[in-house]
């Protein structure tokens, strides 16, 4: 495939669009396939063609993937002026924390709100909840709702003023490291060992957090895809989306291997399997 068909926008003809309200603030999710449900978030700047992929992979591992519309044009291949555009307003957007002191940021109470109606709707053990870049920590924030049972940290960028932060309040802190200790909770996680809006200080901050629970994995920036969207081109400047803009989808490839094993950690919560 070449590099202008890659880079079409994504209809999104494959996925239900449903308007989901929790405590009366409405927002648009997109839904596909059957079995336990798993709340796949948005990197910056939106809902792009890669992050569908990756929805479909979880759809078709035997879930029912939910991706909220948070930020951007949903469906758009990422540009870098568009994109840059959309991190500037979610930045002062009052849903957001981008920056140190702020806590956790207020959407993830919708997030859990999400979750629970996708576990009643879905059944099984728990929710997943996969987190990307700008959304990386709130797969840990929404760990705060009891369905949730299988939260993934990928390459989470804020506080984006401080490297070593976790852009988490510290009672929600404590009660996500409760969570650990009284439900055997563990975290997956995923970084390029050169990134700079994750860095080897915020994994570990997690692992301070929450012990042996936290399981961080780091593939060498080297191995990340050379030709990603303008936006990750241009803007991010940096090897940073382990399973989405920097994936390289050839068999045995680093970057597939952690697609493979979100998808066994997925797997092994969810459904037992």
């Amino acid at each position: 495939m070449c590099a202008a068909e890659e880079r079409l926008d994504d209809p999104i003809t494959d996925f239900s669009r449903r308007r989901v309200s929790v405590d009366g603030v409405v927002k648009t999710v997109y839904v596909a396939g059957s079995g336990p449900a798993v709340v796949l978030m948005p990197e910056m700047p939106g809902i792009s063609p890669d992050v569908l992929r990756f929805a479909r992979w979880v759809r078709d591992a035997g879930f029912t993937v939910h991706v909220p519309s948070l930020f951007g044009a949903d469906g758009a291949v990422p540009t870098a002026e568009a994109g840059v555009e959309v991190v500037r307003r979610a930045c002062v957007s009052a849903e957001f924390r981008a920056f140190a002191g702020g806590g956790t940021s207020p959407v993830t109470a919708w997030l859990r709100g999400l979750a629970r109606l996708a576990h009643t709707a879905c059944g099984g053990p728990g929710v997943g909840a996969v987190g990307l870049c700008f959304t990386g920590n709130f797969a840990l924030a929404m760990a705060l709702e009891p369905a949730v049972v299988a939260p993934v940290v990928n390459h989470p960028s804020l506080p984006l003023d401080d490297p070593g932060g976790l852009e988490l309040g510290d009672e929600d802190a404590r009660a996500v490291r409760d969570r650990v200790e009284r439900d055997g909770l563990k975290v997956l996680a995923y970084r390029f060992d050169n990134d700079r809006w994750c860095t080897g200080a915020r994994f570990a901050a997690y692992r301070a957090l929450l012990g042996d629970a936290f399981d961080g994995r780091v593939l060498p920036g080297g191995c990340a895809r050379t030709d990603p969207p303008p936006f990750f081109r241009e803007a991010v400047g940096t090897p940073h989306s382990v399973v989405t803009a920097h994936l390289v989808d050839e068999a045995g490839h680093p970057t597939l291997r952690a697609r493979d094993e979100i998808l066994a950690f997925l797997t092994e919560r969810l459904d037992g399997r």
